[in-house]
């Protein structure tokens, strides 16, 4: 099964790729992407974007833990950007995170794209090396309305140590509110025994030219854990 995934990940990306370098990465919709399940860079991605940002998320009843990540995005070619990302808690590095991302292209008369995301996540604690491959459809749904869907499987573990094979979906909609700001909301579940859920209400403004916040307050319900509330924040710089 393991190889059957690497394998499944290996040519999805390569697809995209291969669709990334011989088209033109211009008629993308206007999609904005989730604040928590974070997309490395937009679908349609031109080649030479540039993006750092960094989410910071808690629980008021966390006795003040901290995981927040700083990252960095780029699109390598039209349709296709890499991330690398360090998860700390409080100040202790914890993990290591390398994305990559391809745009299948667009349907619908140009009001919907689709793609496929790949995550590496190196867990230092106990040296594991976990994956997670999703599918990526953004819809514009009108003037204002907009929506974003990823399906695919996360935990496996090349190494049979820690992984957990779960379904993960994630499913955010916003409305645009001005040209400034969207607001949203954002459904994040993951399955299997470490799986839970994440509802997560979200507002997003620009404040200047190339610079985002992004902020929202939710509850998280994990598998065996009390339902919690849920703070977090996405600052973000284009450069």
């Amino acid at each position: 099964m393991l190889r059957s995934f690497c394998g499944s990940a290996v040519l999805m990306v390569a697809a995209a790729l291969s669709c990334a370098t011989s088209a033109q990465a211009n008629n993308a919709p206007d999609i904005p992407e989730p604040m928590v399940f974070d997309m490395v860079r937009a679908l349609g991605a031109e080649q030479g974007e540039l993006e750092i940002n960094t989410l910071a998320q808690m629980s008021p009843w966390d006795s003040g833990r901290v995981e927040w990540a700083p990252e960095i995005e780029y699109a390598l070619f039209d349709r296709f950007a890499v991330e690398l990302e360090l998860p700390f808690e409080n100040t202790r590095l914890s993990e290591l995170k390398f994305g990559l991302q391809g745009t299948f292209g667009t349907f619908n008369n140009g009001q919907a794209i689709h793609g496929v995301q790949y995550l590496g996540i190196h867990d230092r604690h106990d040296g594991s090396y976990t994956s997670t491959l999703v599918y990526i459809l953004g819809q514009r749904l009108g003037a204002r309305l907009s929506s974003v869907t990823m399906v695919g499987i996360g935990g496996v573990d090349l190494g049979s140590r820690k992984g957990h094979n779960a379904m993960i979906v994630n499913h955010s909609v916003f409305a645009d509110l001005s040209d400034r700001s969207t607001a949203g909301v954002e459904v994040n579940f993951e399955g299997g025994r470490q799986g839970g859920l994440l509802l997560m209400p979200q507002m997003h403004h620009t404040l200047a030219p190339g610079t985002q916040l992004q902020a929202g307050f939710g509850v998280e319900k994990n598998r065996g854990a009390s339902t919690t509330p849920r703070f977090g924040v996405r600052l973000i710089r284009e450069l």
